[in-house]
């Protein structure tokens, strides 16, 4: 079994990293580094496959939210702190925050959506997104290319010690997850702590 993976992600591995990229992203760039480390890969190809997949799944997310409105309010319901985060980060840094919401834990396909519903031109956003995603897997190919031997290193002792790396990779994703859900509270705490100061100044006139 461990070697038919290892023989598809050798033989389709261009095609796994695109649709990869499409739906998820930095396990998939990851893995085409370490394969560009071993020679598996060329590292200009699998730079430009997994931007490629990583633009359109972006500009997928983007018509979402352009097109299918009624979908994402219903969404809100859910997810209404992600989508209020969303909306504040876009209007206080603008068309950055399509380069930055790659590494933002939760929001990046929030993110697209909630610039979808906006009036946001949608040929400035494929520009932007297209140069984001190409810098995203060269920065992210590249890391992995570098430490491949770590990396690799890392599979091998997981692969012989998998009850000690599971539960390690769990916390480190949870700690992740955590962290970032604490940021996005305390960013909207201070929103409305603004909002409020705002208020009350107004009333006191």
């Amino acid at each position: 079994m461990e070697q038919f993976l290892v023989d598809a992600l050798i033989q389709y591995g261009y095609i796994i990293l695109f649709i990869w990229s499409v739906f998820e992203g930095e396990l998939g760039l990851v893995m085409a580094g370490t394969l560009v480390h071993t020679g598996h890969m060329n590292m200009a190809t699998a730079i430009f496959v997994a931007g490629l997949g990583g633009f359109i799944g972006d500009q997928i997310y983007f018509y979402i939210g352009r097109y299918n409105k009624k979908w994402i309010h219903r969404q809100l319901h859910k997810h209404r702190r992600k989508f209020a985060l969303a909306h504040l980060l876009l209007k206080k840094y603008g068309w950055p925050v399509i380069f930055i919401q790659r590494y933002l834990y939760g929001l990046r396909t929030v993110i697209p959506m909630s610039i979808g519903l906006t009036r946001y031109d949608a040929k400035k956003f494929a520009i932007i997104n297209f140069i984001s995603a190409q810098i995203w897997a060269a920065i992210t190919i590249w890391l992995a290319y570098i430490f491949g031997d770590k990396i690799l290193e890392f599979l091998e002792y997981a692969k012989h010690h998998w009850y000690i790396a599971l539960p390690a990779a769990a916390s480190i994703l949870g700690g992740v997850a955590y962290t970032f859900n604490k940021i996005e509270e305390n960013i909207l705490i201070k929103r409305k702590e603004r909002h409020a100061n705002r208020n009350i100044a107004k009333t006191t006139k």
